[in-house]
């Protein structure tokens, strides 16, 4: 799996026409928070069950890519749930699978609040909000 910093991967989705880009956070998590443009959610786990699994986000990623060699790029909120979702994908015969670092909102600051060290917000990219 490779992993790159959100304008990196950004600039890579721009430039990859067949690229499928997953936001494997909850739905509510998606809407609410906020999310890049053009992203699929499909979620890691869901409310509220709060539990992955595996094999299912396999095959919900799969009907969507249709190839399992087309490029997938994952996000989520800090960059750990992809992690874990693209080893999956890996184990599951993915080949070219992407985790975005620091996801959308990036890690905790001292005061624990998010988006403002790292992330795809911090670092000004575009998105949008129910």
């Amino acid at each position: 799996m490779k992993h790159l910093e959100p304008r990196a991967a950004w600039a890579e989705i721009q430039n990859t026409p067949n690229a499928l880009f997953v936001d494997v956070r909850m739905e509510i998590e998606s809407l609410y928070v906020g999310r890049p443009p053009g992203v699929e959610n499909i979620p890691w786990y869901e409310y509220p069950d709060l539990q992955a699994n595996p094999a299912l986000f396999a095959q919900a990623v799969e009907r969507e890519a249709g190839d399992k060699t087309r490029p997938i790029y994952l996000i989520c909120r800090s960059g750990k749930r992809t992690v874990e979702a693209g080893d999956v994908l890996e184990a599951a015969g993915f080949t070219n699978v992407t985790n975005i670092l620091h996801g959308f909102e990036g890690e905790l600051n001292e005061q624990f609040h998010r988006s403002t060290l790292s992330g795809w917000r911090h670092d000004g990219l575009p998105w949008e909000q129910m």
